[in-house]
């Protein structure tokens, strides 16, 4: 529950948030990987920045040894601060004790997403993977430079000199110097036109285990920045009314009520646009008093142009559409034919609802709106596109908005908006307020509520197959129709995510199905009325497409007479790295042994499910046992993922937990409803996810691989779901085609 404050924790002395945004470089040039090499600007306040030796965009040591990693990815749990870190030490042969991260600001030429192409943001799953070889050369590059700095000094020739943990040593001599000793002189080395990269024989931190992760300590005892933590000179707190429909837009507002509650200093409306909705904030001088100022405004809104269906309406007009046929995404064989007379026709009806991404952190930002330029200071997801959206609602060059990475307490997505709409939401709020005569920074703040039902969640789809089997037990129809929204269309992702009117985001995970069937139909129909406001959300098409495709081979598995495990193994000869995921959670899982039976009037399954998202393979198995009174429990999960070579296995396994758990709370609780335009749910007493009581045990495998590292950010999230469904279908003989489960097995 929110307690009321009379004030704000102030900032501390010395935190980041009590200086300006600084500018990392002073120059440009540099390697073509984007690496630029400059003297440094140090924070304003810091006498000793100034003779910290930057060795490019991505790597700074000042004297004392220190070694600070610029991120340009953001730390929202998934572990990118360490992964950024563990590449650059480990070229670098830094002592990781003494290495730091901090995230870079807004800046598209230094820091772009090698995969996003001139964009900077974090998403996708690709932040070690579009880095992988970026931040070695940057660390490569900054030892090389060190080397030359105490080969001069010393007068040696640099291919006699070592670095281990953050000392160059020239062994024949016994001279030896630390990173911070050799700091000044580093500076004025020539950049490295190319860099030789270890051979992964060598690597001392990559691979490593147990190494601790760099934004653990920080979260521990508190000092983490996130943007709830920003306090800056006589900065308000805003807290919105929205419109209680999408589209609404205020009519006649009293603020009468609102201005009258202690601490509030001001009511301002925003326009709404395609981006965002229209509202109505209070500005208060701190945040109990502006969400008891937005609770007594009165509020007229004109719903004219609102989206007023419900969940039913949206359901019932998507199973028309899917009895038609739709945009094809890949058609091979003839599914006509193949679906005359088979013997054993499998047909189903998948349902999937709505999900909101109910991070820890709900949606918050800070601006302070000047003549001149426009700060912000948000757990920043989405660089390049919020910075162009709000210098152009500015009407400003995007140079003059600058952006404070800090940490996000979890996002799934959320904060990766294509609309730019909760910072774009900030921006307007502060804009208004500016108009007013306020002019001070603002923060706004979302209460838990608003994050449930200020929209943008995943999309609802429903999914019609049909499978054909064949009398020798070969799987050779499928047809699979998915209905849904399109958050592509309309965005700057569509030309080259949309194709002939296909929404590869929409399909991923059933139009790349790698199971061996010859003859194969995936059609794909989007729903334009339907206007509820959707995004990406942990693991994206893949959360819906993994359940009904890896649910459909365990039917067709079973018509076919045979084990599900086994069927797979044999449509996935031609995707070795789909089967030896699935060959090493089978054999961790002890798949083909019997599985323990239960205890009087209980009933155990398992099940079992093999997805590819992101460029990672992940396997897992379920067990479950389902008791006498219709209930069940997920008692152990087995997972085993592929994701190239592992440079930090313990963050893998993590985010491998991570996403079981998510995906538990999607599988078994959670979904977003409408009622004529209204959402249904406000918190997580309705929008309920996991509880630490129904987390089952967990293990983790990793396939040894030599390829380039992927994503594991979302890929642990897909086949959990199907493999529940398989379990409990092993155990009860039901199969279970919508989501969530609930208590559907008690019906």
């Amino acid at each position: 529950m929110l307690e009321p404050r009379t004030d704000e924790q102030p900032a501390q002395p010395g935190s980041i948030l009590n200086v300006s945004r600084r500018s990392f470089l002073r120059g440009a040039g540099g390697l073509a990987l984007g690496i630029y090499f400059a003297p440094l600007l140090g924070k304003l306040g810091d006498a000793q920045a100034a003779s910290d030796f930057e060795a490019n965009a991505f790597v700074r040591i000042a004297p004392d040894g220190t070694v600070t990693v610029i991120a340009k990815h953001v730390e929202m749990g998934q572990g990118s601060y360490t992964g950024l870190a563990t590449l650059v030490a480990e070229e670098l042969d830094a002592d990781w004790s003494h290495v730091q991260v901090e995230g870079a600001p807004a800046d598209a030429k230094r820091y772009a997403n090698l995969a996003f192409g001139n964009l900077q943001g974090t998403g996708g799953s690709n932040a070690m993977a579009n880095s992988f070889e970026q931040m070695r050369k940057a660390g490569a590059s900054a030892r090389a430079m060190l080397v030359g700095a105490a080969a001069e000094q010393w007068k040696v020739p640099a291919a006699q000199i070592e670095v281990h943990d953050g000392v160059v040593t020239h062994p024949a001599s016994g001279r030896k110097a630390g990173f911070g000793e050799l700091a000044e002189a580093a500076a004025k080395q020539p950049v490295p036109a190319d860099v030789k990269l270890k051979d992964p024989k060598d690597f001392k931190l990559i691979g490593q285990v147990k190494l601790p992760r760099k934004d653990s300590p920080s979260k521990t005892d508190g000092t983490a920045q996130f943007t709830q933590d920003v306090h800056l000179p006589d900065m308000l707190v805003a807290v919105v009314a929205h419109p209680p429909r999408f589209g609404g837009v205020p009519a006649k507002v009293d603020a009468s009520k609102a201005k009258a509650v202690p601490g509030v200093v001001d009511v301002v409306q925003f326009p709404g646009s395609e981006r965002r909705f229209a509202g109505v904030a209070v500005l208060a001088k701190n945040t109990w008093a502006a969400r008891q100022g937005r609770d007594a405004l009165q509020v007229e809104w004109d719903e004219s142009k609102a989206f007023k269906m419900g969940s039913k309406e949206i359901f019932a007009q998507y199973r028309d559409m899917a009895s038609k046929p739709g945009l094809v995404a890949r058609n091979e064989g003839d599914i006509g034919k193949a679906l005359e007379k088979p013997a054993h026709l499998i047909e189903a009806e998948y349902q999937f609802p709505y999900l909101a991404h109910a991070a820890m952190e709900p949606l918050n930002c800070v601006v302070f709106l000047k003549e001149d330029g426009c700060q912000i200071w948000n757990g920043e997801q989405w660089q390049t596109g919020d910075q162009m959206s709000v210098a152009q609602l500015l009407g400003m060059p995007p140079e003059q908005v600058s952006i404070t990475q800090l940490y996000a307490g979890g996002s799934f997505g959320r904060r990766a908006n294509p609309h730019s709409d909760y910072v774009l939401e900030a921006v307007a709020i502060a804009k208004a307020a500016r108009e007013q005569g306020v002019k001070v920074p603002i923060k706004m703040v979302w209460t838990r509520e608003d994050d449930t039902r200020a929209g943008y969640y995943r999309p609802a789809f429903l999914h019609r197959a049909r499978l054909a089997v064949d009398a020798q037990g070969n799987l050779v129809g499928w047809e699979q129709r998915l209905v849904g929204q399109s958050f592509i269309v309309g965005t700057p992702f569509e030309k080259f995510m949309v194709k002939d009117g296909v929404d590869k985001i929409a399909v991923e995970g059933a139009a790349d199905l790698p199971y061996a069937v010859p003859n194969l139909r995936v059609e794909q129909a989007l729903a334009e009325n339907v206007t509820v406001p959707t995004q990406w959300w942990r693991s994206v098409g893949h959360t819906h497409t993994a359940f009904s495709t890896e649910t459909l081979v365990d039917e067709a598995a079973i018509a076919a007479k045979q084990d599900p495990y086994e069927f797979r193994r044999k449509l996935l000869e031609k995707h070795p790295r789909h089967r030896g995921a699935l060959e090493l959670v089978a054999q961790r899982a002890n798949w083909l042994a019997p599985l323990e039976k239960g205890k009087d009037g209980e009933q155990r399954g398992r099940g079992i499910a093999v997805h590819e998202s992101f460029g990672s393979f992940v396997a897992q198995v379920v067990e479950v046992t389902y008791k006498a009174d219709k209930s069940f429990k997920v008692d152990r999960v087995v997972c085993a993922v592929d994701c190239g070579l592992a440079i930090n296995p313990d963050v893998i396994k993590a985010q491998m937990e991570g996403g079981i758990g998510f995906a538990l709370s999607a599988a078994l609780h959670s979904a977003i409803t409408l009622s004529d335009g209204k959402v249904d749910q406000s918190n997580f007493h309705d929008f309920q996810v996991l509880r630490i009581n129904e987390m089952p045990v967990v293990e983790v495998h990793i396939v040894p691989s030599a390829e380039p590292p992927t994503g594991v950010g979302e890929p642990g999230v897909p086949p959990l779901a199907p493999a529940l469904a398989n379990a409990l279908f092993a155990a009860t003989g039901k199969r279970i085609r919508t989501l969530p489960i609930g208590n559907q097995l008690q019906a």
